[in-house]
């Protein structure tokens, strides 16, 4: 068992050196290091990692890279790659890399994973045959995030005259807007449920299976409009989809880590398999890295060490994800998603409190329209948040002018967060009164990643970076990533509460505020 993080010494020492280098700005350090940015950037492939606007030296990267050591970041990512089972408390290895390692090994009983890639491929041909026009994806939480996210950044590029559609919420409201003007004869539902046992997302399959036998449509009719993504397949053939329709996922996969495997259905369906293929072996290239790069060259590594930097010793409590690409609209929810369900605990793997920060808030949204939303607080309130600004600098259009006025915004942005403004700089351009009410702090960290092409090849890099960051975070918190009881708990509650609300009799052994809730409902449904 590990000691708890506080009193290791590599933590200790970064929390003097914090302490150090507190009132050093970074107006300052770029004024005095005209060779900061080299040493505080990284070229990976497709992309430029530019972490120099983070309150930082060299010291400090060692330091963080003693702390890592001292963690047995590298031992832990061995395992994880080997197919241990480092999912304590679900006695479960961790296996979304092999997914996208050609021939990789698996302690996964059942297919492999070529042999899903190739009933994938197999199963898609046999759709696009049969003169459907639409796709409904229906999942929630990770079952639907990335392979929404890789759709919609590639939507131009669709191929097969499919429309794909998804539908999340337990909302009814978002199926029937769904539904409203499809062709049910030439509508296929993929119903994408690791266990078949998601509420929502069975909810929703239900509300769909009786659109399709609205009228005088058999039931007979029934299998061909349903496509089924589970590790069990014995309850989705229960339901009603064909045993020849049902692709499995592996029980050692979370959702939110299920992009690279049959719940990417959707994705050949809509790009085709050389598409899903590039985006594995994006996401293979950069494990492939993460494994074997020196640490001071490992960009996962780096960056997830300085997001625990960042939250421990900068005071930072939320990462805001800004995309200056609408094709990456849904990688905030994503990221969120990734993040925050993975390392938003207070229990460590021995089953202790935290006596750390733990992660921090992740939210998003794509440049510019967050500059009109939320950039006010990002610059003048308190306290500091750090960004991540994501650029492409191949634009997915013939518009050149437009995408320069894109990414000067978003360099503009970072170098705002960074300088700040200053009353003396405010009245050397502007004499007017309240010149106060424009001086901006400065000294607002953020990273900087530009990508060459956006493609399902650097888009699958992109994916498995963040990937990686979460496992360092959250080996070095100590905590056990890849599970979510937090989500186990509210399933349970909502599942006792329902009861509660469709019954006639008296509302008992809840807490006062959920029983008037639930009796003020029943008065007014």
């Amino acid at each position: 068992m590990r000691r708890p993080l506080a009193e290791l010494a590599a933590y200790q020492a970064l929390r003097s050196h914090a302490q150090e280098i507190e009132k050093r700005t970074l107006r300052e350090w770029f004024a005095r290091d005209p060779k900061r940015f080299e040493t505080f950037s990284r070229e990976l492939g497709h992309f430029l990692f530019d972490f120099s606007r983070n309150r930082i030296c060299e010291r400090t990267v060692d330091q963080l890279l003693a702390l890592a050591s001292e963690c047995e970041v590298e031992s832990w990512r061995d395992k994880m790659f080997a197919g241990e089972r480092i999912n304590l408390t679900e006695d479960r290895a961790v296996q979304h890399t092999a997914l996208r390692a050609a021939g990789s090994a698996s302690t996964e009983p059942g297919m492999s994973q070529n042999q899903i890639l190739g009933r994938m491929e197999a199963l898609a041909g046999k759709i696009r045959e049969q003169g459907f026009s639409d796709v409904v994806h229906l999942g929630t939480g990770g079952s639907q995030l990335g392979p929404r996210l890789v759709c919609d950044a590639f939507s131009d590029e669709a191929r097969f005259g499919l429309d794909m559609h998804f539908v999340a919420n337990a909302d009814a409201t978002e199926i029937d807007r769904v539904l409203r003007g499809l062709d049910a004869n030439r509508t296929l539902f993929i119903i994408a449920s690791k266990g078949f046992a998601t509420p929502e997302t069975l909810a929703n399959a239900q509300v769909a299976k009786n659109w399709i036998l609205q009228g005088d449509r058999a039931e007979k009719s029934i299998a061909r409009h349903f496509v089924a993504v589970t590790s069990r397949p014995e309850r989705a053939t229960a339901w009603g989809v064909p045993e020849s329709q049902v692709l499995p996922v592996w029980d050692s996969v979370g959702g939110r880590f299920s992009v690279w495997s049959a719940a990417g259905l959707c994705i050949v369906l809509y790009l085709g398999m050389p598409a899903f293929r590039e985006l594995l072996r994006g996401a293979e290239e950069m494990d492939h890295h993460f494994r074997t790069a020196p640490a001071k060259q490992n960009v996962p590594l780096l960056l997830a060490l300085l997001d625990l930097w960042s939250r421990h010793f900068m005071s930072t409590v939320a990462k805001v994800i800004l995309p200056y690409d609408t094709r990456l609209r849904y990688l905030p929810g994503y990221l969120q998603q990734l993040g925050m369900e993975s390392n938003g605990k207070c229990v460590d793997r021995a089953g202790g409190a935290l006596d750390v920060p733990g992660s921090a808030i992740i939210f998003g949204e794509v440049g510019t329209n967050a500059q009109h939303g939320f950039f006010q607080y990002l610059h003048q309130g308190s306290p500091a948040l750090h960004c991540e600004f994501i650029g492409v600098v191949r634009a997915g259009h013939s518009h050149r002018e437009q995408h320069e006025l894109l990414l000067s915004n978003m360099l503009a942005q970072a170098r705002a967060l960074m300088c700040g403004q200053t009353l003396e700089e405010v009245q050397a351009r502007d004499r007017s009164p309240h010149a106060e009410h424009r001086v901006f702090p400065g000294n607002r960290t953020s990273h900087t990643i530009l990508i060459k092409e956006l493609t399902p090849h650097s888009l699958g890099q992109l994916l498995a970076l963040y990937e990686h960051r979460v496992f360092v975070e959250g080996i070095v918190l100590d905590i056990n990533s890849f599970d979510q009881p937090g989500v186990e708990l509210g399933k349970h509650l909502a599942a006792n509460l329902l009861e509660n609300l469709r019954a006639q009799g008296s509302v008992q052994d809840l807490d006062a505020a959920t029983g008037a809730l639930l009796e003020f409902y029943r008065r007014h449904a």
